[in-house]
């Protein structure tokens, strides 16, 4: 009996914290969403969105062809944005982690840019591409792109020597050892990289759609902002939360099937 005791106690250690951190959690949201509530009933107007108001404008929302419009429009922005910031911004970045040369010449640039508010961008975007989709899609990439770059960089510097001096060895041409070698020692840089990106690129397109005044989901949740109707301009806010949790909930799945070395760890749970 002792022994049954012992053996089930690490199980036990192990589930209880989990459950209690759940629970925890769970209690923290219903308190932030009650004083919401009575925050709102008791001195904001009726018109001010409330979490009952909310939950039951999403069926209303959800259906609604300006809506389903103005989503999928911005979440094909974003995924183009995204995809153009990968491709550009792993090359730029593997240059700048293994050529000196272009990391002095560049680095700045990049960290001058990186630091660069959208809201300064977006009226020369507008300038040079007008109130088109395809100021949208250069907001976009510009919130994107450096985040990637920064994080590639600062992975193919941490590139083991070792690994490098046995790529040499064996005579592996330089593109090989950049597609073998140091990309895959690079890819949980990428990876981060890529976490901080899709948050950026997606808070891109709201503000490019908000100041271009553009179809999209910014301008949805902008245009029922201002006439009034805030329970369903909060569902698309909803919407964009869903839509990097979704994003976040992928690529930590990635990591956990295709790279179970990255962390030992999260892949045995």
């Amino acid at each position: 009996m002792t022994g049954i005791d012992i053996a089930a106690s690490p199980a036990r250690s192990a589930w209880h914290p989990r459950v209690s951190d759940a629970l925890s959690r769970v209690v923290a949201g219903v308190v932030i969403l009650v004083l919401w509530e009575a925050t709102v009933r008791l001195f904001a107007p009726p018109f001010v969105a409330k979490p009952t108001g909310v939950v039951l404008a999403i069926p209303r929302v959800i259906v609604d062809p300006a809506f389903l419009q103005a989503a999928g429009i911005t979440v094909a922005a974003v995924g183009w944005g995204l995809l153009i910031s990968i491709l550009a911004g792993t090359l730029i970045g593997l240059l700048l982690g293994r050529s000196s040369l272009a990391d002095r010449l560049l680095r700045q640039y990049v960290n001058f840019f990186n630091a660069m508010p959208m809201v300064v961008v977006l009226p020369l975007v507008s300038l040079w591409f007008g109130y088109t989709s395809g100021a949208r899609l250069a907001t976009i990439v510009f919130a994107a792109i450096f985040s990637i770059i920064l994080n590639t960089a600062d992975g193919a510097r941490t590139v083991p020597r070792e690994h490098l001096e046995v790529a040499s060895s064996f005579r592996s041409r330089k593109l090989r050892t950049v597609l073998e070698v140091i990309l895959p020692a690079a890819t949980p840089y990428v990876l981060a990289g890529l976490r901080l990106a899709a948050g950026r690129a997606l808070i891109g397109a709201v503000v490019a759609e908000f100041f271009l005044a553009i179809g999209g989901l910014g301008y949805y949740i902008l245009y029922n902002s201002r006439t009034f109707h805030h329970d369903d301009a909060f569902v698309g806010v909803l919407l964009l939360a869903a839509f990097g949790l979704a994003f976040e909930l992928i690529v930590n799945a990635s990591t956990r099937r295709f790279l179970p070395w990255y962390r030992p760890r999260q892949a045995t749970e």
